[in-house]
């Protein structure tokens, strides 16, 4: 979903969206997560299209991706560090596609701080987490090695601007009667349960 880019990002940005190799790749991942996140790839698609029916300013990345948001890591030695995405959607996913020319075996590795997990990610990969609900980092690349990054998300703030009628947490919250504030902050405590309720187990899968 395209704002503003600043000039001269505007062009560069706009190709790297149009080139048939991204679109394919972001094609991939939203597929990726409809197949084994159907609900929550349900829920994702209802809020952008309830969203890009409420402001026709609004331009989608990609067509084929129900993701509002994409980052391009350009390099040459793309690993992130220690980190949550707060700013994502608590219990919602985070499509990244690794690329480059390294040895997988040897560097590149997604780092799950929270479950102990070192997982190879070969370049070509793409892989899903609920990145602000965990932790996670890269293990270093060779110094002669390139890696860079694709990934897709959308942000909580989005979520909340749609269930909120398209206006800012405190705009909505004040418009609202004390019942209804009420039924705002039980929906609020309920929403750890609800999150888990759009994750799929292999038996629904099946």
């Amino acid at each position: 979903m395209v704002l503003r880019h600043d000039s001269p990002d505007e062009e560069i940005l706009s190709g790297l969206l149009k080139h048939p190799s991204f679109v394919r790749m972001a094609g991939h991942a939203s597929g990726i997560f409809g197949t084994w996140a159907p609900k929550m790839h349900a829920y994702y698609a209802d809020h952008l299209h309830r969203l890009m029916d409420h402001d026709k300013t609004l331009t989608r990345n990609f067509e084929n991706s129900i993701f509002s948001a994409c980052a391009f890591n350009f390099g040459p030695q793309t690993v992130c560090y220690r980190h949550r995405d707060h700013a994502n959607l608590p219990f919602g996913w985070c499509g990244i596609t690794a690329l480059g020319n390294y040895d997988y075996k040897l560097g590149g590795h997604l780092i799950l701080w929270d479950l102990g997990l070192v997982i190879e990610f070969p370049p070509g990969s793409t892989i899903f987490i609920p990145s602000a609900a965990l932790e996670h980092s890269n293990a270093s690349i060779q110094k002669h090695e390139r890696r860079y990054s694709f990934t897709q998300y959308t942000s909580g703030g989005t979520f909340r601007w749609v269930d909120y009628g398209f206006q800012k947490a405190d705009v909505y919250l004040v418009s609202l009667s004390e019942e209804g504030r009420q039924a705002a902050a039980q929906e609020g405590r309920d929403r750890l349960a609800f999150g888990l309720s759009l994750f799929s187990t292999l038996d629904e899968l099946q």
